[in-house]
């Protein structure tokens, strides 16, 4: 156990280069730093990010993924299953690491260095899964659940480094237009990655579609860790308080009691996320109640991103000019109109317009979800406001396709009719009980 610790602890010192110095930096300095490297940055990350959400349309969590988990097993629990990994894993860890990564005097490093291993790895097991499918949907079905829940888990460690990378790397009023850009290309042209997956999975007999398109998934998440790496971090020496375990976990239950306005975005925001307890699930009622192709879950697919794609790029503009909050308001709106249209839908060319407004409100929680958080807090407490936020939303994520599962085993439209009453209260909460964090005066660190 020694012998090997003491391998471990030189190897991940190299890999994080905890031993590579940061300069001193004052905020005048750092700000030029940020500006001379922005152009650069901007491009890589935008690459990286672009190719990332291309890759992504082709493992879609709300229609291809249900789809393979249907051909491989009738039961909903499994893509309640599915659901839980895809809502709640990149929230899960992030408060866990944000500890050490407040610490780390560089982000850059857990990113591209562990992100390699923990978060585009796993996806080509889940590549290995549809070949799988031919011989056992057992072994299938075991190998994409470990793929799935190994690439989400992994992106969530590297979540709260990356996060903060993205906040060194671009100041806050053009932080929403460069994360609304970047869904927007990458979105749009998981616009084409649908329509492609629509052919393959029309065309091809199963499972090599899915063996098809997740390949094209993973190759296009892997090229996107290549153009990460050319990211230039601000990197600037920290300060961090030194406390012990026990002091910092009782630091962090301080913070929703002193910080009002932020426990009451915490609230708002976990109806938000309480609200997606029916979306792994409209593409599976699609099919049971129309008996539509799957060929129609490609077009259900390109739906979706057109409205994420829209959702991004306004939703970007608008937080850098109005804050996030009105951002957040607008996808609760969405995703209140969406499931009221998949309750009532008589048709199931209805579900075109479910999956529109569904990716618009998805635009709205990919940009200001993740940014908004940031604005809460002054940079070096920045990763433990992001942790407690986004592990809060992921314990949420996780209860809500259990709810979703147990409500669609009843009845989808039950389903459908509670998920759009509890988008409704989130919207509510958000608008008239929360305040916009940028113009909110900062919280009193001793009430």
């Amino acid at each position: 156990m020694i012998a090997l610790d003491s391998l471990i602890r030189p190897a991940l010192r190299w890999l994080l280069q905890l031993d590579r110095p940061a300069p001193r930096l004052s905020d005048a300095e750092l700000a030029v730093e940020v500006e001379r490297h922005y152009r650069w940055n901007f491009v890589f990350n935008l690459l990286d990010g672009a190719s990332f959400f291309f890759g992504a349309s082709f493992i879609s969590a709300s229609t291809i993924v249900p789809l393979f988990i249907s051909k491989n097993t009738p039961s909903p629990l499994a893509i309640g299953l599915a659901a839980v990994i895809a809502q709640s894993a990149w929230f899960l860890p992030q408060l866990f690491t944000a500890n050490f990564v407040e610490r780390l005097a560089r982000k850059k490093p857990v990113v591209v260095n562990l992100g390699l291993f923990l978060e585009r790895v796993p996806v080509w097991v889940i590549v290995l899964s549809a070949f799988a499918a031919s011989r056992s949907p057992a072994w299938a079905l075991t190998l994409f659940f470990i793929g799935y829940a190994w690439h989400g888990l992994g992106a969530g460690v590297v979540a709260t480094a990356w996060q903060d990378l993205i906040a060194r790397c671009f100041p806050v009023e053009r932080r929403g237009r460069f994360l609304g850009i970047t869904a927007f290309i990458g979105t749009g042209s998981g616009t084409l990655g649908a329509a492609v997956s629509t052919q393959l999975l029309q065309t091809h007999p199963f499972p090599t579609n899915f063996v098809y398109t997740f390949a094209i998934g993973a190759a296009f998440i892997t090229i996107s860790w290549f153009f990460l790496s050319f990211a230039r971090e601000p990197a600037h020496q920290v300060d961090p308080p030194v406390q012990s375990g026990r002091e910092y976990w009782s630091d962090i239950s301080r913070i929703p009691r002193r910080d009002h306005n932020f426990r009451r975005f915490l609230i708002a925001r976990l109806m938000l996320a309480l609200g997606g307890m029916g979306g792994g699930f409209v593409t599976v009622s699609a099919l049971e109640r129309w008996s539509v192709p799957d060929s129609t879950v490609g077009v259900f697919t390109a739906m979706l991103l057109l409205g994420q794609t829209l959702g991004n790029l306004v939703f970007g503009f608008l937080a850098d000019r109005f804050g996030h909050k009105l951002s957040l308001e607008l996808g609760a709106l969405t995703s209140t109109l969406a499931f009221v249209l998949a309750w009532l839908a008589p048709a199931p060319e209805w579900y075109y317009a479910v999956f529109v407004l569904s990716g618009v409100s998805l635009g709205a929680v990919i940009v200001s979800g993740i940014l908004v958080i940031m604005e809460f807090s002054e940079p070096a407490r920045r990763p433990t406001y992001v942790g407690i936020a986004n592990t809060a939303v992921g314990l949420v994520a996780i209860i809500a396709p259990l709810i979703g599962a147990g409500l669609a085993g009843i009845d989808y439209l039950l389903l459908f009719a509670i998920a759009a009453l509890v988008n409704l209260i989130a919207l509510v909460l958000m608008r008239w009980w929360v305040k916009e964090p940028r113009w909110a005066s900062p919280p009193n660190p001793l009430s």
